[in-house]
């Protein structure tokens, strides 16, 4: 559904000009959750990655989300590779029967491939229940990956932020740590996953007028809070609707400080800041 198959494809590294990071003292941004890889972007990925860098756009984060999706997303990474970075896991939508012949799959490639994270994975419980045993066992399958590699966790719920933290608070052990993925629950959700020592990405549902996050943000720990788009998906006002893209994440930045009357500044420096120590980067 995201993504095109590239098994001949021999992908060529890009390496964009730096000075398109630096020029008019840009400050610098990671989005750290978006699928360039995927069909939507067929036609013009270079200009995005473009607009992205020439934005102040530092990193791209690439979550896979099933067997058919790694082999794009990795030649989107190696085709940028000053600006890419992927991840390795089973999106919770994408669990079926078959589900640990596709983990044992994906668990293969963290020997053939240097990953930022296990992701994107979780929970999803708003299409369709009929595998939710096979989901809850496939997260907490990954999440000892997570243990296993030391390597953080980007959490996918849909409908299930309960029944995701009640097996977060039986799997942690000290070591476990990612974020929350497109958040946009309650101030007591947050407080529970910051509790738990995970952080929250914040994208383009921050700047919808309907969904409640103005009343919610003044009261994130902005220690615990990264800047992401999820693109091709969600994309913020004043492009609600559209194609979402990585040159966007300032827009929830923007949205961020506007609701904590702070500067956009101190926002990027923080989000920032923070996907740095997160992931590793």
């Amino acid at each position: 559904m995201l993504v095109v198959k590239l098994e001949n494809a021999k992908p060529q590294a890009i390496y964009l000009p730096y000075h398109l990071n630096v020029q008019n003292d840009l400050l610098m941004m990671i989005d750290t959750h978006a699928h360039i890889y995927a069909t939507e972007f067929d036609n013009d990925r270079d200009e995005v990655v473009q607009r992205a860098m020439a934005a102040g756009i530092e990193h791209i984060l690439l979550p896979n989300i099933d067997l058919d999706s790694i082999q794009p997303m990795l030649a989107t990474e190696a085709a940028y590779p000053q600006l890419c970075r992927s991840m390795m896991g089973l999106h919770p939508c994408y669990v079926d029967a078959n589900v640990d012949e596709t983990l044992a799959v994906i668990y293969s490639w963290f020997d053939k491939h240097d990953f930022v994270a296990v992701g994107e994975i979780g929970i999803d419980l708003y299409w369709d229940k009929t595998f939710r045993a096979q989901q809850e066992r496939a997260f907490v399958t990954q999440l000892n990956w997570a243990k296993e590699r030391n390597l953080p966790v980007v959490i996918h719920t849909r409908d299930s932020i309960e029944e995701t933290l009640a097996l977060l608070r039986t799997e942690q052990d000290g070591h476990l740590r990612g974020v929350f993925h497109c958040f946009g629950g309650t101030v007591e959700e947050a407080k529970a996953i910051s509790d738990l020592g995970f952080h929250l990405g914040l994208g383009g549902v921050s700047t919808f007028k309907n969904s409640g996050m103005d009343k919610v943000i003044p009261h994130l720990d902005m220690n615990r809070v990264i800047l992401e788009t999820d693109c091709p998906y969600l994309a913020p006002v004043p492009h609600r609707g559209k194609r979402n893209e990585p040159a966007y994440t300032e827009l929830v930045a923007k949205r961020i400080a506007e609701i904590n009357d702070i500067s956009v500044t101190e926002v990027l420096n923080k989000t920032t800041d923070n996907a740095k120590t997160l992931f590793d980067l």
